[in-house]
């Protein structure tokens, strides 16, 4: 049955993501509908983590809860979710405590075995796309909702750590000393991130995101051989099966958190119209690594954030002076170089989407 939804008002983080000239910047916050909040810190304390996820309901309200707080400040909703969810749906126990635990991790190749053959994301995942469709009727339009995934890199490291680590002793063990193995098994984890991107789309989603929070825990060489590829297929897949099913194309971001070495490869070869970068490079350096083709997405440093409504707005006009270049915005989405941390006053993150919006404007 095919959803009819509400004619999209505000267009301005599409154009963008396609490369073209806006008015101002889009602006949005990666983990927007999260801890920050107080309305979400309330919800949390009636319902565990993964059944916020698992129920359309509340992960709709939580999604909505930002763009209700900031209407007419904020130019996207990214749909309440987790990227551990498909580790989930592979067949792998994932705990919230308070962060990510995997009690029976893979531990060698043949640990493997244990993840399902065949993951069927209509009904492992049915939940995301329900809250996906709800979500974006309950818009109705106001902005555009994002859908995304954690790239196979990510993803791996969690399934192999058991969760969190500063070491990644592990994972990059198995790269090493598992090579081919390691290689099937992020192409494995991508196969299932294609599915699960391209039913997104059906759902609802109007942009989407890859996140590839761990990328820049490999070498340039290493990333080019075991992550790039993987997310590479991703791009190319989903293309190839929404085309084939006559679904129109979206706009797809790749966020591959302290990659910068490998910006200009990623340019070339990885296939998305987006790049999200941190705050560990110069806007107007990554331009030069990027080209004109593709748009760019970031990048303040979140603990700005902490630096008072002085330091907020100093640091949003050196941002959009630089990916500006004197030139009106044209193929830049404003944001934080990553996720918005639980301690930032939302008061302080409403003046830095006002501060994007007085200095990316054009004069």
């Amino acid at each position: 049955m095919t959803v009819t939804f509400p004619p999209l008002k505000n267009d301005l983080l599409l154009r963008a993501a396609r490369g073209e000239e806006t008015e101002r910047a889009p602006v949005w916050v990666m983990r927007q509908a999260g801890r920050y909040l107080p309305e979400f810190r309330e919800v949390r304390t009636k319902h565990e983590f993964f059944e916020i996820c698992r129920n359309p309901p509340l992960a709709c309200e939580i999604t909505l809860q930002p763009i209700r707080r900031f209407s007419g400040l904020i130019d996207a909703a990214i749909i309440f979710s987790d990227i551990l969810v498909i580790p989930q749906a592979m067949g792998m126990e994932v705990q919230m405590n308070p962060g990510p635990h995997f009690p029976d991790p893979l531990n060698t190749p043949s640990d493997i075995a244990k993840l399902k053959e065949v993951v069927d994301v209509n009904q492992e995942l049915q939940y995301v796309f329900d809250a996906l469709t709800l979500t974006r009727q309950e818009l109705k339009g106001e902005v555009p909702l994002i859908g995304f995934c954690g790239a196979p890199w990510t993803l791996f490291s969690y399934m192999i750590e058991g969760g969190g680590t500063k070491t990644f002793t592990k994972s990059k063990t198995w790269l090493f000393k598992y090579p081919e193995e390691s290689k099937a098994l992020l192409m494995r984890i991508a196969d299932v991130c294609v599915n699960f991107l391209v039913g997104q789309v059906k759902a609802g989603a109007q942009l989407l995101q890859i996140f590839d929070s761990w990328a820049g825990e490999l070498s340039p060489h290493d990333f080019a051989s075991f992550s790039l590829p993987s997310l590479k297929h991703i791009s190319t897949a989903v293309r190839s099966k929404l085309a084939a099913e006559n679904i129109p194309q979206v706009p797809m971001t790749l966020f591959a958190k302290g990659a910068d070495q490998s910006l200009s490869s990623m340019a070339q070869t990885s296939g998305y119209d987006v790049l999200g970068i941190d705050w560990c490079i110069e806007p107007v350096d990554a331009r030069r690594e990027v080209g004109h083709t593709i748009a760019l997405q970031g990048n303040l440093d979140p603990n700005v954030l902490y630096g008072g409504k002085e330091a907020i707005e100093r640091e949003v006009k050196r941002m959009c002076e630089s990916f500006r270049g004197g030139k009106p915005p044209k193929g830049w989405i404003a944001n934080l170089g990553h996720g918005i941390t639980p301690g930032v006053d939302p008061e302080d993150l409403r003046w830095f989407f006002q501060c994007v919006h007085k200095y990316s404007a054009s004069k």
